[in-house]
């Protein structure tokens, strides 16, 4: 009983999976093909990823008797990536009406395509037809017009480039830092080199320092005809003895072609920086945000701070051409947009006379508005001229200006220098903050030399002058090492170090360039109470940048604060750091800057003028590998301010390399104050001075 019920169950079971079999059989034999709109949906799709060989394959056998797959790929490669097709979406709507038929041979599905392209967003509608093969399959009907409505088959789509232009860079009086002018393109026509071709080949390449084999690549470009101008470089217009000599070889022609001129060459070579053509690598980095191959970006100074502002946005037209070469239509136009002008803080005049007077030396200058801490001019020295990199450099003048021991591309406002003494001051103001330094109180010494004790061993620091009365007004005037070592030492490291910190030391400062920040100690600590004595007298570990410097000497004028540094006019007034020292400690410094320049002794008495009153500071800082070190080198520096009864207050730090044997900072002093006396008496007018 129980086996025979077994085995009709088994009967059953068997009878029930090949029921199953059979239905699935079945369902595969009758297995749904796709509708016209999923296999639009997945064309699109293909289509967005540029996998246009795949797209090929839903095409109908007729499409693909009208164009192979190869010139279907380049079609769709040249038009799309030269209009810059990205973002790709589809709207599938709907089939038109008399096509719902799910049964019949063609049907026709509307939809909405948009993309985004270098002239703007692009939309419109189509059509996509759909006929069964006789797999029954459905199959795009393609052609042309899938690509661009109203495109066909001999037609091309052109983009034409609409130039806009740059925007200019003025000083605080309209001056012209950097505008569009006129340069002479140098290029060839083919068809006029004559017989001596290779001999003409062989003088050009000289005279441009350009490749034989790259002159030759130029004329071998597809675009190039026997009549047509190859241009091969850009030089100066006024490079006349250049220029006679071209001309003299058969086949070169020389046209006036547009770039970027910075009329002040040298003089404002690092504030200006310059423009070249994009690369490959930027113009990749910067994919859809509207630069082309043909773009001039900002490289250095305010060309690359302003970008941004400055940079043109070209226009650009999508036209579809015929096969004649006519314009068929407009697909889309967008409008140039011209950069916008940037008008700087910076005093051209001033610019020009600070940099003359570093002309000849290694060094900088930083002058600015104490009140407002509006950035007057920036100078350094030695420089180039920005409007060579614009028409590309030669082998030979690269190397020059690459090789340069007196390094012309390097920024040295920008960086960071050990101060020397126009640090005193403010070891100075922050005792006077803390209140462990009392500036009537006398520091008594005996001779030129101090230690605190026998626990700093040999180590002593040295002094140049001994004078009587050892208090705050004639350490600045005599400006004595000793008595702002003993300051510092008083103060102890955690307050001095601490006071260092509050003025921004360790810090990146607000300012359009990019600044090295001023430092002291190893990784802002200091390691010994002799290093602390050495960094009050801006020796030691201590650097200081000269914007930086500027800004915390703005605080003795501003009552403690320390201004806010902007460059660009309209720039907002503010102060960056407030209240780093007391008004009454900022005053005191400030009075015994003054004396500094007016007393008979004091060491910038060269810098006094009749003319106008003015606060100052000389420094000699040593740079050598220890105490005993005889070899090293030093810098010169001076520090003026000119605030009193004028509404042009003025604020200029200047530094020297080298002027060991030359007179230290003695040898800065004069070539400051010829910005001071411009500046405040005037370009024509001399001022009466000492020295």
């Amino acid at each position: 009983m129980v086996i025979g019920c077994r085995g009709d169950k088994m009967k059953s079971l068997w009878a029930a999976a090949v029921l199953v079999l059979g239905l699935t059989l079945l369902m595969g034999c009758k297995e749904k093909k796709p509708e016209p709109e999923e296999l639009l949906a997945e064309y699109m799709d293909l289509l967005g990823e540029e996998k246009y060989e795949e797209m090929y394959t839903y095409l109908t056998g007729e499409a693909k008797e009208s164009i192979d797959q190869e010139a279907y790929v380049e079609r769709y490669q040249n038009i799309y990536g030269g209009i810059e097709a990205m973002n790709i979406r589809v709207e599938i709507e709907e089939r038109e009406e008399g096509h719902k038929d799910k049964k019949a041979v063609t049907q026709r599905v509307k939809y909405a395509l948009t993309m985004d392209t270098l002239a703007g967003e692009l939309s419109f509608n189509n059509i996509a037809i759909f006929t069964k093969d006789e797999e029954g399959l459905y199959k795009m009907s393609w052609d042309s017009q899938d690509i661009l409505p109203g495109l066909y088959a001999g037609d091309k789509v052109r983009v034409k480039t609409i130039q806009a232009k740059r925007g200019n860079i003025y000083d605080q009086n309209q001056t012209t830092l950097a505008r569009e002018g006129t340069a002479s393109s140098v290029g060839l026509v083919p068809g006029k080199l004559g017989e001596n071709r290779e001999e003409s080949l062989a003088s050009l390449s000289e005279l441009l320092e350009i490749s034989v084999e790259r002159i030759e690549k130029e004329l071998n470009a597809g675009w190039v005809r026997d009549d047509t101008f190859v241009p091969l470089r850009t030089v100066s217009k006024d490079d006349y003895e250049l220029k006679e000599q071209l001309l003299e070889i058969p086949g070169v022609m020389i046209t006036d072609t547009t770039v970027r001129y910075y009329p002040f060459k040298e003089k404002a070579a690092q504030l200006t920086g310059y423009v070249q053509n994009i690369t490959a690598e930027e113009l990749e980095e910067r994919k859809g945000q509207g630069y082309n191959q043909n773009s001039q970006i900002g490289k250095a100074g305010a060309e690359r701070i302003y970008e941004e502002i400055l940079r043109p946005r070209d226009g650009y037209s999508i036209q579809i051409i015929d096969a004649d070469g006519y314009e068929r239509s407009t697909v889309l136009e967008k409008p140039a947009e011209d950069g916008k002008d940037v008008v700087l803080t910076i005093d051209i005049i001033l610019q020009q006379h600070l940099y003359q007077a570093l002309e000849g030396d290694e060094g900088c200058a930083a002058a600015i508005d104490p009140r407002s801490g509006a950035v007057l001019a920036m100078a350094s020295a030695p420089a180039y001229d920005p409007n060579d990199f614009v028409m590309g450099y030669t082998a030979s003048a690269w190397d020059a200006v690459n090789n340069d021991e007196t390094q012309p591309l390097y920024n040295r406002y920008l960086a960071s220098w050990v101060p020397g003494s126009v640090f005193k001051p403010v070891t100075a103001a922050l005792g006077l903050t803390n209140g462990s330094l009392n500036p009537g109180e006398e520091m008594e010494n005996e001779g030129l030399s101090w230690q605190k004790d026998e626990s700093w061993g040999s180590y002593e620091v040295t002094t140049l002058t001994d004078y009587p009365v050892k208090n705050l007004e004639n350490a600045l005037i005599y400006s004595d090492n000793i008595y702002f070592a003993k300051a510092a030492v008083n103060m102890g490291e955690e307050a001095f170090s601490q006071g260092l910190d509050s003025l921004g030391f360790g810090e990146e400062m607000e300012f359009d360039f990019d600044l090295k920040a001023s430092s002291y100690g190893s990784e802002g600590k200091l390691g010994s109470e002799t290093e602390l004595a050495d960094s009050a007298y801006g020796q030691g570990k201590v650097l200081v940048n000269p914007l930086h410097l500027a800004a915390v000497y703005s605080a003795f004028v501003n009552e403690g604060n320390m201004v806010k540094l902007y460059l660009r006019a309209g720039g907002e007034e503010g102060f960056w750091k407030e209240q780093v020292f007391t008004p009454e400690a900022a005053g005191e410094v400030l009075n015994g800057l003054y004396q500094v320049v007016e007393h008979p002794e004091g060491t910038a008495r060269e810098a006094y003028r009749s003319g106008y009153r003015l606060a100052g500071k000389t420094g000699t800082a040593e740079i050598k590998d220890s105490k005993e070190d005889t070899s090293g080198t030093e810098l010169g520096w001076f520090v003026g301010i000119s605030g009193a009864d004028t509404d042009k207050p003025l604020l200029m730090v200047m530094m020297i390399e080298d002027v060991k044997g030359r007179g230290g900072s003695h040898y800065v002093i004069p070539k400051a104050m010829t910005g001071f006396d411009v500046y405040n008496m005037g370009e024509e007018e001399e001022a009466e001075h000492e020295g």
